[in-house]
């Protein structure tokens, strides 16, 4: 896979960084004489393209047209989304990422500037402290379709409502499915009938509100033993 990364600032020279790492092919393209001593010391020459990423021309001799993903990771809202919609519509790259620096621009990276998936550092760690805060000992595995759904898995506490319950009888929502069930260090593939049981490592496959509803049948009620 070939990746375009526009701007070397920490962002995206850290994102160069690991994806070089990792085998990929990347390019970073950027113009700032402050930010290019930097990133010399830090990446293989072969990265890193010397050009202003807003221009198609720097965008086109830094290969783009060969590139299977572009990140935008430029310091100005406008240059972000203006690379985005020059690689989708002048270049045809087929996932496009962009950071937002600015939180109330963040409506403006859709579709109309050709963008897949955008990204925000403040709203990210605003919806991990809420995560810890609201899902309480539920760990988040894996993240879907954007965030939408979640890969979770939590312990069943003592004095949880869940205890002695068949999985049949749970009502759970329609995007909530219980995928699997660590018990005394086996799985148990959990069918209708299964019943849970204290210390149940639980598995599912869920929305946030199906994440909140796990929440309240394996956790002990406030104020009951947990132990």
């Amino acid at each position: 896979m070939f990746v375009v990364i526009a701007g070397g600032g920490r962002t995206g020279s850290h994102l160069a960084s690991v994806l070089h790492g990792q085998g990929y092919r990347v390019r970073l393209i950027e113009d700032r004489a402050g930010y290019l001593t930097r990133l010399h010391r830090e990446l293989p020459t072969e990265v890193i393209f010397e050009g202003d990423p807003t221009d198609p021309a720097v965008l086109e001799a830094a290969g783009i047209r060969e590139a299977d993903a572009l990140a935008a990771c430029r310091p100005l809202d406008a240059d972000n989304l203006v690379i985005c919609y020059f690689a989708r519509t002048i270049y045809g790259v087929g996932r496009i990422i962009g950071r937002i620096n600015t939180p109330s621009n963040g409506w403006l990276y859709d579709q109309k500037f050709c963008v897949d998936v955008a990204l925000s550092q403040p709203e990210i760690l605003a919806r991990m402290i809420e995560e810890e805060m609201v899902l309480g000992d539920m760990v988040t595995l894996l993240k879907l379709q954007r965030g939408e759904y979640s890969l979770v898995e939590e312990r069943i506490q003592r004095g949880a409502p869940v205890i002695g319950q068949a999985l049949k009888d749970l009502s759970l929502p329609e995007h909530c499915v219980v995928v699997a069930i660590l018990r005394d260090g086996e799985v148990v593939v959990p069918r209708g009938q299964t019943v849970f049981e204290v210390d149940d490592e639980v598995l599912a496959l869920t929305d946030r509100p199906g994440a909140e509803q796990l929440v309240r049948l394996f956790e002990a009620p406030e104020g009951a033993s947990a132990n």
